[in-house]
């Protein structure tokens, strides 16, 4: 699934840069160009980001 379609970067592409070290959507586009043309995949670009820093968001608690 592409994340960007401007420069036609990959969900697969973001998760990696993720994982490399990107913290901003500044930081992913210095790493893989995604985010730097229109704009319009920043939150998506976010929703990575989001999940990375905290991967139990959204998930059930248990008591």
């Amino acid at each position: 699934m592409f994340v960007c379609i401007c420069a036609a970067v990959p969900d697969t592409e973001i998760r990696s840069c993720v994982a490399r070290g990107a913290r901003t959507v500044e930081e992913v586009g210095d790493a893989c160009g995604a985010g730097t043309g229109c704009g319009s995949c920043h939150d998506r670009i976010d929703t990575f980001l989001l999940s990375a820093e905290y991967p139990t968001a959204g998930l059930p608690r248990t008591a």
